[in-house]
């Protein structure tokens, strides 16, 4: 099997380096052989997290040197697509391999559907806005993060949708005990494009760091300034995100509730769980999946609960622990590479079998 992978980003970009580059050491090894071709490199993600201008000779570059990928099909039996080949442009490109009798699947970790129905401008949208569906419809296969993203699959026609959430590899996360500090220390991973996604919980954190001897730790966030809170920010590198988050004493995951959020796939909880670490989310779109309410976290809507759950894990390291072993456990049942690897493997064989 023959598998011409094109994805979105390098090993920076979360996405790319989560829902398929940490599969491949596990298809290699049954004999699935895939070559990669990134549209965008590390060094476009960089530019990007410190706020640089898009340069557009680069970008088209990019994109013809994916044209000239394309045009080597024959050689692979299978195309698998991270969103869409070519971002802001119209799916003919998509459409033309599905008249073609050309298989490509099409993976999703975000609503990204909505990046083009719910466009202001009138005429990009009547372009664009049903470009999604388009693709989904022409794909042998649909790979969904969750359930709001495989509801739009199933009505926009898609042949054949299958979820498989964004998830961990437990190699990785092995369950340390690190020193523990004299602050309550609450923890959030992602990115400076994600980061403002913390303000929502400014009054409930500037609570816990006047009355508990509380600190916000981030990790890839950038500069983050938030009222009454203590912020220290620690740069993301892959080789550190796991001894970084075994440092936090609970995790959060703050979101707005608006169609974009409901298609978000909650990893960074999964990544706190396996560092059996409680968590505090709000409930928006997987996060009510991934978190059982009272049993390894907390769900809240307002700011009086973000306060009580982070109060109540902050006077609690008992509970603290407990909820952490739940949510171990959890991500050990569902949400880890060594039980979605051979789901995938089995779904590439049906797609080429079919």
């Amino acid at each position: 099997m023959k598998i011409l992978l094109l994805s979105r980003y390098g090993r920076m970009g979360a996405s790319s380096r989560l829902r398929s580059y940490q599969y491949l050491p596990v298809f290699k090894r049954h004999g699935i052989k895939i070559n990669v071709a990134p549209l965008f490199d590390d060094a476009y993600l960089k530019n990007l997290y410190a706020g640089r201008k898009k340069r557009i000779m680069p970008i088209a570059c990019r994109i013809f040197s994916r044209l000239l990928k394309l045009m080597t099909r024959q050689r692979y039996d299978l195309l698998w697509i991270e969103n869409e080949l070519f971002p802001w442009l119209p799916s003919w490109a998509e459409q033309w391999l599905a008249a073609s009798g050309i298989k490509y699947m099409v993976d999703y970790d975000d609503a990204i559907f909505h990046r083009y129905d719910m466009l202001k401008s009138r005429v990009p949208k009547k372009i664009l806005g049903h470009k999604i569906d388009r693709i989904m419809q022409g794909a042998a296969l649909v790979i969904a993060g969750n359930d709001y993203i495989a509801d739009r699959a199933e009505k926009a026609g898609a042949k054949k949708v299958e979820i498989l959430p964004t998830v961990v590899d437990l190699d990785h996360y092995p369950l340390d005990s690190p020193p523990r500090s004299d602050k309550f220390t609450i923890g959030w991973i992602g990115s400076p494009v994600t980061a403002p996604y913390l303000y929502p919980a400014t009054p409930a954190l500037g609570t816990l760091c006047r009355q508990n001897n509380a600190q916000l730790v981030t990790i890839g966030a950038g500069p983050v300034h938030m009222d009454h809170v203590r912020i220290t920010d620690h740069r993301w590198s892959e080789d550190t995100e796991v001894a970084r988050i075994s440092e936090f004493d609970a995790g959060i995951m703050p979101l707005p509730d608006d169609p974009w959020t409901r298609g978000k796939c909650g990893y960074k909880l999964i990544q706190y769980m396996a560092c059996a670490k409680p968590v505090v989310a709000s409930a928006v779109g997987a996060n009510l999946q991934i978190v059982d309410h009272g049993k390894n976290g907390f769900l809240v809507e307002t700011q009086e609960q973000w306060t009580h759950a982070l109060t109540l894990l902050a006077d609690n390291p008992d509970l603290r622990e407990k909820m952490g072993r739940q949510g171990r456990k959890k991500v050990e049942t569902q949400y880890c590479l060594q039980k979605t690897a051979p789901k995938f493997i089995t779904l590439l064989n049906q797609c080429l079998s079919n």
